[in-house]
């Protein structure tokens, strides 16, 4: 088994063990809306944000233990995007993850609100997890990073420059800015997240890990494009050939699939070049990008 399997394993046993702990049970009232935030969050994800989160932290000499509170907060983020994401008024979705979307598994109303809550939820854990150990004013950092990356200028401004685009031809340029705020504004914020958790954090390596993320979660969204056309809805999770059913503009339709594959490529030198001011520690964010580009969901 390779190192980063082993590691990958760890990062993802140990975010699985603090998302149980911080949601609420579903035996508690309200049971039903409970039992939609935990049938949502705790399906079988890639918990890449996470990943990201923890290897960002322990590149800058961070235990996991001060790490799980942030990387539940921008998973939970995730899951609540997704659940919205997956409504009949957005994407309308009956798949996500191998099974049944929440407005599928239970009905419109309680997945709005679940998707509410657990938005709520993720601002809790920032402002009062007690295994942050840095100080308030970081703490604040933390939760206006998280706020931005969640909003209109971020991946909810990008879900709406989604929807206007359905059937509209875009340019690369507007492409990449629906992209970046959809989809890349948490996957860096998870990087500086976990970059944040240190206290008195180099703004330069801070710098360095925000492009970095911003690099790999392109990466990223080019590689989900990719997929859509060459995988399988078995392997993904998901319905296949979904983006080009509802004619969504992507990169393989604007590049073509061989230049869609260079681009992402592109993006995972430049990732790793981003790194070289960085020791062995951040050996699993070099893994990260290299898993970004070969994954096969």
């Amino acid at each position: 088994m390779s190192d980063f399997t082993e590691r990958l394993q760890i990062y993802q046993k140990s975010i699985e063990t603090a998302l149980d702990r911080w949601l609420p049970a579903s035996a508690i009232q309200p049971e039903k809306l409970h039992e939609a935030m935990r049938y949502s969050v705790l399906g079988n994800g890639k918990r890449i944000r996470p990943v990201i989160l923890y290897a960002t932290g322990e590149a800058f000499g961070i235990d996991l233990g001060a790490l799980d509170g942030p990387a539940c907060a921008v998973e939970i983020i995730h899951a609540y995007s997704l659940i919205h994401d997956d409504l009949p008024a957005m994407d309308d979705d009956d798949l996500r993850r191998g099974r049944p979307t929440c407005h599928r598994a239970y009905d419109d109303a309680t997945a709005i609100l679940a998707g509410d809550a657990l938005q709520a939820l993720a601002f809790h854990i920032l402002a009062h997890d007690p295994q942050i150990t840095v100080n308030d004013h970081q703490r604040l950092g933390m939760i206006e990073t998280l706020a931005i990356a969640s909003g209109s200028r971020g991946m909810a401004g990008g879900q709406a420059i989604d929807l206007a685009s359905v059937g509209k031809a875009l340019s690369i340029a507007e492409l990449e800015n629906m992209h970046i705020h959809k989809t890349g504004a948490l996957i860096r914020a998870s990087a500086e997240l976990g970059a944040l958790s240190v206290a008195d954090v180099d703004p330069e390596l801070l710098k360095l890990i925000s492009q970095y993320s911003k690099c790999i979660g392109l990466a990223f969204q080019i590689k989900d494009d990719i997929l859509d056309i060459e995988s399988d809805t078995e392997t993904l999770g998901k319905p296949q050939g979904s983006d080009m059913a509802m004619n969504k503009p992507t990169y393989p339709n604007l590049l073509g699939l061989d230049g869609a594959k260079k681009a992402a490529n592109d993006l995972h030198s430049k990732a790793l070049k981003c790194l070289d001011a960085f020791d062995e520690k951040a050996d699993m964010l070099r893994s990260i990008a290299d898993y970004i580009v070969k994954r096969n969901k």
